[in-house]
């Protein structure tokens, strides 16, 4: 592991917060009248994604961690793991649905995901921001009801429940965003 000064801190920077892995996804330096200044940061929990604010002082030192990310293809789920294959050797690795967590909404077979290994374990993944679905389930909307901004749920081809405007239909493709569970746009 290595050390780095707070202020040489950048977005994308992968720091061990407690014995966690953040990302950096923004920081800002504050000057300090006679004292020495402060790096304020947001980081996103690699593996729940949670956010949170932390200011360290410039004469701390932050520990970067050593993380990779491979690509993996998503094959199937077990009851408590999810399967992937490394498409570098082919090794299959199973990953503990906790690790997974909101990603696993949005994952179909074949999938391509870049998995983040740290200590040689895979700690969690990422999708794609956007992806893709087929609507499988949804009620019909009665006709004139045109209020705008009116949502249904629709059930995605990976069971995912999504709030999608009142003309989708059974069949339709959808657009939706990963990170939130928003519908995004018909395809």
């Amino acid at each position: 592991m290595s050390v780095i000064s707070p202020t040489m801190l950048r977005n994308g920077y992968r720091v061990l917060i407690d014995g966690e892995v953040y990302v950096v996804v923004d920081f800002s330096k504050l000057a300090m009248g006679r004292g020495r200044g402060r790096v304020s940061t947001k980081l996103r929990h690699i593996v729940s994604g949670k956010v949170i604010e932390r200011t360290f002082r410039s004469t701390e030192q932050v520990e970067v961690a050593e993380a990779e990310y491979r690509n993996m293809q998503f094959l199937y789920k077990e009851s408590d793991a999810c399967i992937f294959m490394d498409n570098e050797n082919y090794e299959q690795v199973s990953v503990p649905a906790e690790k997974v967590d909101f990603a696993s909404n949005f994952m179909k077979e074949g999938t391509i995901v870049k998995a983040v290994v740290f200590e040689g374990e895979v700690i969690g993944i990422e999708l794609p921001t956007k992806m893709d679905f087929k609507v499988v389930e949804t009620r019909d909307t009665v006709k004139g009801n045109t209020a705008s901004n009116v949502m249904k749920d629709a059930v995605i081809e990976t069971g995912y429940i999504a709030k999608v405007p009142l003309f989708v239909k059974i069949g339709d493709v959808i657009r939706i965003n990963t990170e939130t569970g928003e519908y995004v746009e018909r395809v």
